[in-house]
């Protein structure tokens, strides 16, 4: 019964939240002053710190000792609409009742620094902290997909200690180790069967470290012209869980097992990033960037024995965004940036779950940064994210 109630529960309880920022689970808000212009070309704009993360060679561009840190706040909103759906189960309970919607606000801070090592202007290095992954949902229990998904929580927090070196006037690289640490908690209804309930609920709650790397170039084509190139290798996580199921009609513990574990693959990523100089006072930027998603393939779980209690296809294609900016210094106080970007979703129909309901996503940005100094600014932005159906 123990083993039965692990595969009924597992059979889709480990699908990852969607709703985040970039399409897919990936987070891409790592820079406050690159949101207001949709992170066009910000690999290959080292104006502070955060291109510790977008591509650690550009720190070799930055006039000293930076420090960079910020939050952002995502405000998801969605609706799901019961167009038929139905489970009669030995229960006889239909899915009918509508859902709420399962998004609430969530802050994504970041942290980034970089200094010259021992004076040295061409030999830097750089830390950052980041949240690249994942974001929180939750419908209501009795919603009409509670059997698929009732709530998820997962983040990943990134450290990436990294260092770069100047070849020459015009070449810098550049690269980092990433220490990832991955969280998840997720729950979902399952049916029991007379007697123990049609509503009862599976938790899964662990967690898991793994480690990558990335790599750049970064290339001072001309006095106007920044030319940029990045790879972050894929994460492989092994995740230890916790799982029970409890009785809806006792209330009582059904199912435990303190070592189901699941594989989850996340994906590697590329970029390529411009940024010219027009004059003194306006800059284009752009980029373009490539989602290793196809290795999000399938989600495969096992029992403490050993036992293989889900090998569920996910599906995920590879994909691309891209994204067109431009920035204007106003004056020695007021830089103003807009953007726009194009991110291609990696789900696809018929494997598409509750977790991830995601589509092709269009971003529209404006930001701006005031400077108190040339020691200290602030920056402020805004995205509007359109999510097709």
């Amino acid at each position: 019964m123990k083993k039965l109630l692990s595969c009924l529960a597992l059979s889709t309880a480990l699908c990852l939240p969607s709703q985040s920022d970039a399409a897919g689970f990936y987070i891409q808000e790592q820079s406050t002053a690159g949101l207001g212009a949709s992170f066009a070309g910000e690999a290959a704009m080292a104006r502070d710190a955060s291109i510790v993360y977008f591509n650690p060679a550009g720190m070799t561009q930055l006039d000293s000792r930076a420090f960079n840190t910020g939050a952002h706040l995502i405000i998801p909103s969605s609706d799901a609409t019961n167009n038929g759906s139905a489970l009669a189960g030995p229960g006889g309970f239909a899915l009918t009742t509508p859902s709420n919607s399962p998004y609430d606000p969530s802050p994504v801070p970041n942290f980034h620094f970089a200094t010259p090592l021992k004076g040295n202007m061409d030999l830097w290095f750089g830390f950052s902290i980041t949240f690249p992954f994942g974001l929180k949902n939750e419908y209501n229990r009795d919603w009409f997909g509670r059997y698929d998904s009732v709530s998820s929580d997962l983040k990943t927090t990134n450290f990436q200690p990294s260092l770069a070196y100047k070849l020459d006037d015009k070449w810098s690289i550049g690269g980092g180790i990433d220490i990832q640490k991955i969280d998840a908690k997720l729950t979902q209804a399952v049916d029991l069967g007379p007697g123990l309930g049609a509503n009862s609920f599976a938790a899964f709650d662990g967690g898991d470290y793994s480690i990558g790397y990335n790599l750049g170039v970064y290339y001072e084509a001309t006095d106007r012209l920044n030319l940029s190139a990045h790879y972050r290798s894929q994460m492989r996580h092994d995740l230890e869980l916790t799982s029970s199921t409890r009785s809806e009609v006792t209330g009582g513990l059904v199912a435990f097992d303190t070592q189901t574990r699941a594989e989850i693959d996340l994906p590697e990523i590329a970029t390529l990033a411009a940024s010219y100089d027009l004059n003194d006072q306006w800059t284009i930027m752009g980029h373009l960037h490539w989602f290793g998603w196809s290795s999000y393939d399938r989600l495969i779980a096992t029992n403490s024995a050993g036992t293989v209690l889900q090998n569920q296809e996910q599906n995920y294609r590879n994909t691309y965004a891209v994204g067109a900016g431009a920035e204007y210094k106003h004056s020695d106080e007021w830089t103003f940036r807009t953007g726009l970007q194009f991110d291609q979703t990696p789900t696809q129909d018929g494997f598409r779950t509750t977790r991830t309901p995601d589509g092709n996503r269009t971003w529209i940005s404006a930001g701006a940064t005031y400077s108190f100094n040339p020691s200290l600014s602030v920056d402020m932005s805004a995205t509007y994210i359109d999510v097709s159906e």
